[in-house]
């Protein structure tokens, strides 16, 4: 399908900015340059409320903020990871996002400003995200809500995270995820799909930039293929919670994102599988500009509803 028009206005926006590529920056300049960027949204979701806190992690203090739909007691919970490429984003980033699903699905958000490499390569970020979901399990009552009702989520690199925990959460039989939405996630160190080839630069997302972003989380020394850090390469992927896959046809992630939402299903997990025609990475958090990110916010949304109904 062509490129949506909403989504060539946005990519053309961004060219006019003429932005040295970030695979050239420091993560210092890209996280500042980011930020500058940053424009506060002009309609952002309601809530009852947020709040801001910390609970103690495996590397100290991680900051999370809490988002109440309303003031009710018991309600589902999901653990939200921001994206960024494990480099870049924050509470700040992930706020409006974050916003939307807490109102309209009715769910409490706990989103987590993890820690980023390159200063805290893997497995840092999946560690904070880990211990948050242990947290939210062990503290639901005290946000408002329900121990037995819990779901993780991200997008991109924080797909990467919600399927990590998962899948840890699963192995070591610590708390019982209930639904993981992974939205255009990363799965795994691999360049040589068709989306890789076919979206490797125009597109936002660059093959370059993915590229930066894995040399920073796993290091010279790391192993791209830990289970933790590529999902799509676990060995097993039965028992897991049900799925929500988002993805994005002009995206490199698309192929390892499909393919690990068949993996899924080929597990036995119930998982539903959507990929967006026209649509480029990143479109998830364009809800103000992009008609097709309401539609994947509001599907997200009903999944969730559906799941803790």
């Amino acid at each position: 399908m062509p490129l949506n028009p909403q989504a060539k206005m946005i990519l053309d926006q961004m060219a006019s900015l003429n932005l040295p590529p970030l695979w050239e920056q420091s993560a210092e300049d890209a996280r500042a340059a980011s930020a500058a960027r940053r424009l506060p949204p002009s309609n952002p979701d309601p809530v009852a409320e947020s709040i801001d806190r910390t609970f103690p992690g495996l590397g100290g203090d991680v900051p999370v903020r809490i988002y109440k739909p309303n003031y009710e007691s018991d309600l589902p919970i999901l653990v939200w990871f921001h994206g960024g490429g494990w480099v870049l984003g924050d509470l700040e980033m992930a706020d409006p996002t974050a916003r939307a699903l807490a109102h309209r699905s009715g769910v409490i958000v706990v989103s987590v400003d993890y820690r980023l490499a390159p200063e805290y390569r893997y497995p840092a970020a999946m560690d904070d995200c880990y211990a948050a979901t242990l947290w939210v399990a062990q503290n639901a009552s005290e946000v408002g809500g329900d121990a037995n009702r819990i779901a993780v989520g991200g997008d991109s690199a924080g797909g990467n995270l919600a399927a990590a925990v998962a899948l840890r959460a699963r192995d070591e039989g610590t708390v019982e995820i209930s639904h993981q939405l992974l939205v255009y996630p990363v799965t795994s160190m691999d360049f040589t799909s068709d989306s890789y080839r076919d979206n490797a630069e125009g597109y936002l997302l660059t093959t370059k930039s993915m590229r930066w972003f894995w040399d920073h989380y796993v290091g010279p020394n790391g192993d791209p293929n830990d289970p933790y850090a590529s999902p799509l390469v676990a060995d097993d992927l039965s028992g897991l919670p049900n799925a929500h896959v988002i993805t994005a046809e002009y995206d490199p992630l698309r192929d390892e994102g499909n393919a690990y939402a068949a993996r899924l299903m080929d597990a036995g997990v119930p998982t539903v599988s959507k990929c967006y025609d026209g649509m480029i990475h990143g479109f998830f958090g364009m809800s103000e500009v992009l008609d097709d990110a309401k539609a994947a916010i509001d599907s997200a949304s009903q999944e969730l509803k559906k799941v803790f109904e």
